[in-house]
């Protein structure tokens, strides 16, 4: 249609011109030019309007031939006014101009339709909606189609798809987390303390009197004996039960990373750091508990930073400057004589007094003997439920486990409890062979000295000796065995001479 307003404007010059030459009185000519000069206006108005409009506009006449497009439409699809105006749509189709065209429809149908188009000639996709406009009899006069391009918005929602998978992936995987993370704290909280025995009811009056408490408390214990688990039972016990709960093994981070994992670290303060920083385990305890399993393993440089978090209740991150105030209960355990590591220098006497307010030791299981047939049982309902078994243990089966020194504890109990419910028969009671092969034990370690043919001295000499054969076995050195039986490894070696051991270094020196 630019090119029929053009002509239309050739024309009306023309017939100026000529009534400006005619006959005509001058007030008639007056008039008329001034009507044909504002038809000019309007048709530049018109078009000025269409070519700012961002929707491309085709208007074709009542026969489908195409009178205009504006600017949008060129920009839209590709397709100059020259290559279409003065020719019909039908054509057009047929030349493969363009696809799915509307104008032909809308002039069958009176209607005004809407189709899914596409330039063939740069590939745009289109939203096409075409309305006939009809003259005083009701035929269709023209036919106006505007063109709006979908194709940035089909990119746009595509895009969007793609990023609400990806919000919704990050939330599952969040919400996944979230779910392994609790099960994963409801189950090491679901071990409780069990046992009948003086010495364990002693230990849980003690985490009455304490749980409520916030003060520092220090478990000792052997390896295995249940400081977790005590540990576990002060929390749960305690007005921060629904507070976070953070478990640290200071033995298990290496040295150059423990610093970084408790305290944090600043942006930049080191090659590797993250550029906005790590919180600490420490931050992610405020409000609620932290547990330093393995306190006597930590390092003499960190010690100091520990003791300064303990008295003044707040953490500065590795290479930051600014002090973050902490709310944090702190519990620790160690299987260490944190007093004897004070004497060699090995640990902070201050430190030590300031996590030794509250004191809980746990006795070893080889000196509670009653506790272990309810925790045997208790660890045969866990196992045979996991692995669909029914085994039982006889009366003659916990009589040798109560010979059984345990130098591994309640921990080494569960393993051998396992280990049983795995290798019985699908029903049925455990053989005293299966037992007596799993604790590496024959009758002659049960055997006890009758009383009435050896005194106190030999009874005291078969029970050290099968206590420091039973470790050496299992922990494989006398500096690993003296650790666990609490004495020194020069004592160990002294013994196993004078009871008889042979020691590994002495049977390589034999060989």
């Amino acid at each position: 249609m630019i090119n029929s307003l053009e002509s239309s404007e050739v024309i009306i010059k023309e017939i100026i011109s000529k009534i400006e030459k005619s006959s005509w009185d001058s007030i008639t000519c007056q008039e008329t030019v001034k009507g044909l000069l504002k038809v000019m206006d309007d048709l530049a108005d018109f078009r000025d309007i269409g070519d700012h409009l961002y929707d491309g506009i085709y208007i074709t006449d009542g026969e489908g031939k195409t009178l205009y497009v504006n600017k949008a439409y060129t920009r839209i699809t590709g397709i100059r006014p020259e290559e279409v105006v003065g020719q019909y749509v039908d054509d057009l189709v047929a030349k493969g101009v363009y696809l799915n065209a509307v104008t032909p429809e809308v002039i069958k149908s009176k209607k005004r339709v809407n189709a899914m188009g596409e330039s063939l000639r740069n590939g745009t996709k289109m939203l096409i909606t075409g309305s006939p406009v009809f003259d005083a009899e009701g035929n269709v006069k023209k036919v106006v189609t505007i063109d709006r391009e979908i194709t940035d918005l089909l990119k746009m929602k595509s895009d969007l798809e793609a990023s609400q998978r990806k919000i919704q992936a990050v939330k599952t995987d969040k919400a996944k987390s979230i779910m392994e993370a609790e099960h994963l704290r409801k189950s090491q909280l679901k071990k409780t303390l069990i046992g009948s025995s003086i010495e364990i009811q002693k230990v849980m009056m003690q985490i009455q009197q304490v749980a409520d408490l916030d003060v520092t408390v220090l478990i000792t214990g052997e390896t295995g004996s249940g400081k977790e688990v005590v540990a576990n039972e002060i929390y749960l016990n305690s007005n921060r039960k629904k507070r976070p709960y953070i478990k640290v093994n200071c033995a298990a981070i290496p040295l150059n990373l423990l610093e970084a994992e408790l305290f944090g670290y600043a942006k930049g303060a080191f090659t590797g750091a993250t550029s906005s920083g790590k919180m600490g385990l420490f931050e992610l305890a405020d409000k609620g508990t932290i547990l330093l399993d393995e306190i006597g393993d930590m390092p003499l440089e960190l010690q100091s930073k520990l003791l300064r978090v303990i008295q003044h209740k707040e953490v500065t991150r590795v290479g930051g400057t600014k002090p973050i105030a902490l709310d944090v209960r702190i519990l620790s355990s160690t299987n260490c004589d944190l007093k004897n590591l004070v004497k060699q220098g090995r640990f902070r006497e201050d430190l030590y007094y300031r996590l030794n307010v509250f004191p809980i030791h746990i006795p070893p299981l080889r000196s509670r003997i009653e506790d272990i047939e309810p925790l045997a049982k208790h660890f045969l309902d866990i196992y045979n439920t996991k692995y669909a078994r029914n085994t039982i243990i006889d009366i003659p089966g916990f009589e040798m486990l109560h010979k059984y020194l345990w130098p591994g504890n309640i921990r080494e109990l569960q393993n051998i409890i396992e280990r049983l419910v795995i290798i019985a028969e699908q029903k049925g009671n455990v053989s005293n062979e299966q037992l007596g092969a799993l604790l590496n034990l024959n009758p002659s370690y049960l055997a006890q000295p009758s009383l009435e043919k050896a005194g106190l001295k030999d009874i005291v000499n078969t029970v050290e000796k099968k206590a420091i054969e039973e470790a050496l076995a299992l922990y494989g050195s006398t500096r690993k065995a003296a650790k666990v039986l609490m004495v020194d490894q020069s004592t160990i070696v002294k013994k196993a001479k004078r009871l008889g051991i042979v020691l590994k270094d002495e049977k390589t020196h034999q060989a």
